[in-house]
């Protein structure tokens, strides 16, 4: 496909806003618990997960190439680029309505979503690849689970190691070490969701015939790691009130708990190249841990208002990329 310069540019800025925001829409998933316990000031657990996220991005592909290559061959897409510039602006929008509500959804749904939709509507249903989309699906179901599972076991033994500890002293131990797993849980943010935006750009370069293979180039890289981190610094603050205190009542046990949780759960994903929702492994983890606690200890009613906002945001985004795509192209 012959693509001007200036689209494929307006292609890749469209990348890294959806990045950005990305950046200050899941802030919140690796410093809610840590702000909210007080372990760490607002500010400082802003730059430090910006710092974090710019270090993970860096670090690995496997999930870019994942999203760029499972939901649609590049290479035979004629009208690829339009099809990218309808799915950023959906993956966008729908971004920007639940950072505007303060619901914790998933950038990644998003994305994943509208790809799926502006392929379909834009390229006809024999250029999706269901398999491709169905096994990123499943990664993006199950990882929630895992983590919800993983966060009740860390719980219940840390309250069977801490049992007879003063609640006091347990609290004042975890708040420092908080600061280690937001860091984690800020990396691990950073090795799986900036690669979502690599994974667009490259999509972008390979359809437009600037490249042969799925391969990320380093400008690519260090263009997505500075803008989610950019995002970042920016912070999501409805996010964070949410996350941190509407669920739950979190202590920095709990906050540890539901950190190391999530982190663990995210960094798999990431080494098995498989793009999962960091929002969904952190609320989820939060939601097992509370129940570990106390189950009655848990807003059920907020938790259902966040779930029932990661089923409709696939079909939504999809639907959303698909009506772009067909008014403006």
């Amino acid at each position: 496909m012959d693509t001007s310069i200036y689209v494929l540019g307006f292609v890749i800025f469209l990348a890294l806003a959806f990045d950005f925001i990305n950046g200050f829409h899941d802030t919140a998933n690796a410093i809610a618990t840590s702000v909210s316990t007080r372990a760490l000031k607002p500010r400082t657990a802003i730059m430090m997960a910006a710092s974090m996220n710019f270090i993970g991005a860096l670090m690995f592909e496997g999930v870019a190439k994942k999203i760029g290559g499972s939901i649609a061959d590049p290479a035979l897409l004629d009208n690829g680029i339009d099809i990218l510039i309808a799915t950023l602006i959906a993956a966008i929008i729908w971004n920007l309505v639940t950072w505007w509500l303060g619901i914790p959804s998933s950038s990644s749904h998003a994305l994943i979503g509208a790809l799926a939709g502006a392929v379909y509507v834009g390229a006809g249903s024999e250029n999706v690849k269901w398999h491709g989309f169905i096994e990123i699906v499943e990664g993006l179901i199950f990882s929630p689970l895992i983590a919800f599972a993983i966060g009740y076991v860390v719980m219940m033994i840390l309250k069977w190691i801490f049992a007879k500890r003063s609640p006091h002293t347990v609290n004042k131990g975890f708040r420092s070490m908080q600061i280690i797993t937001a860091a984690l849980q800020s990396f691990t943010h950073g090795t799986n969701d900036a690669q979502k935006a690599m994974g667009i750009i490259t999509f972008a370069l390979v359809t437009s015939g600037r490249l042969d293979t799925m391969h990320v180039p380093l400008w690519v890289k260090i263009a997505a790691a500075t803008s989610m981190a950019l995002g970042t610094s920016i912070g999501g603050w409805k996010i964070i009130k949410t996350m941190g205190t509407k669920i739950f009542k979190i202590e920095p046990i709990n906050g540890f708990a539901a950190d190391i949780s999530a982190a663990s759960v995210i960094f798999s994903a990431t080494l098995l190249h498989l793009p999962v929702s960091t929002t969904h492994a952190i609320t989820s983890s939060i939601l097992g841990v509370g129940s570990a606690k106390r189950f009655s200890a848990v807003k059920w009613g907020v938790a259902g208002r966040i779930v029932v906002t990661w089923f409709i945001t696939i079909p939504i985004s999809a639907v959303l990329a698909g009506l772009i795509f067909k008014l403006f192209f």
